[in-house]
């Protein structure tokens, strides 16, 4: 919802900055590589129990992701390698940090990193949903819990240290969000099916001919040869008694 609603607004905010920085010579995929050493270290920090730092290093992190598209776009450096880049380092980056909140929970519980690790499998379940989608030209944006609202609430865990509410939390909403991404794409792409397909859709194919037009039932009617120069004809099977 904040990404679809918020990143808009908040990246033309930043466009002053992306020029100060595109002349400063910093390119889109030096920050989306700072971005990602800034992931490493917050999980550096919650793994060792830094969790106030680990909020500043979330913080960093979440406006470099916001700076690099901005300095793409001012620059005119924008293309489908430099999306392609950045959308595989947020992934390392959600992977990364979801494995310094695992590693801070087992501390305390061996089973507790299970959580974390499900919540991790669901963020990427969402993100590979989205890049299928447009991949086939569907459109899969939206839900309950997109990348930002992950973010806002982790660090909502981490300044009050009540990671297992939160992850908890996290887990049920983004399982939401799968769910609601699934059925968008499965009804964008229903609406492309032929008019008359179903699952009998196989049988309905067999049943009409190159041009689309039906033709008589194939169980009724069988080809007999006629002898050379003239055409085969179509004649009624012989019922069975």
């Amino acid at each position: 919802m904040l990404d679809g609603r918020l990143r808009a607004t908040v990246s033309r905010g930043l466009t002053p900055i992306g020029r100060g920085l595109q002349r400063a010579g910093i390119g889109p995929d030096a920050l989306t590589l700072f971005g990602l050493v800034c992931s490493v270290g917050t999980a550096l920090l919650i793994a060792s129990g830094h969790l106030l730092w680990a909020v500043l290093g979330l913080s960093v992190s979440g406006l470099v992701d916001l700076l690099d598209g901005s300095v793409a776009r001012t620059s005119g450096r924008a293309s489908p390698r430099g999306a392609f880049f950045d959308s595989v380092m947020d992934r390392a980056s959600d992977a990364v940090v979801f494995g310094g909140v695992a590693w801070y929970l087992g501390r305390t519980s061996g089973r507790l990193p299970v959580l974390a690790f499900a919540a991790a499998a669901l963020a990427m379940l969402i993100s590979y949903e989205r890049a299928k989608a447009e991949g086939l030209g569907y459109d899969a944006r939206g839900g309950l819990m997109e990348r930002a609202e992950r973010m806002v609430i982790l660090g909502v865990g981490l300044v009050f240290d009540v990671l297992v509410p939160v992850l908890w939390i996290m887990v049920v909403l983004m399982a939401v969000t799968s769910i609601q991404r699934f059925v968008k794409v499965w009804r964008q792409a229903s609406d492309d099916l032929p008019a008359r397909s179903s699952l009998l859709g196989g049988r309905h194919r067999r049943m009409t001919g190159a041009d689309g037009e039906p033709v008589p039932n194939q169980r009724r009617w069988r080809a007999v040869e006629r002898p050379a120069g003239r055409r085969a004809v179509r004649v009624p099977r012989r019922s069975r008694p």
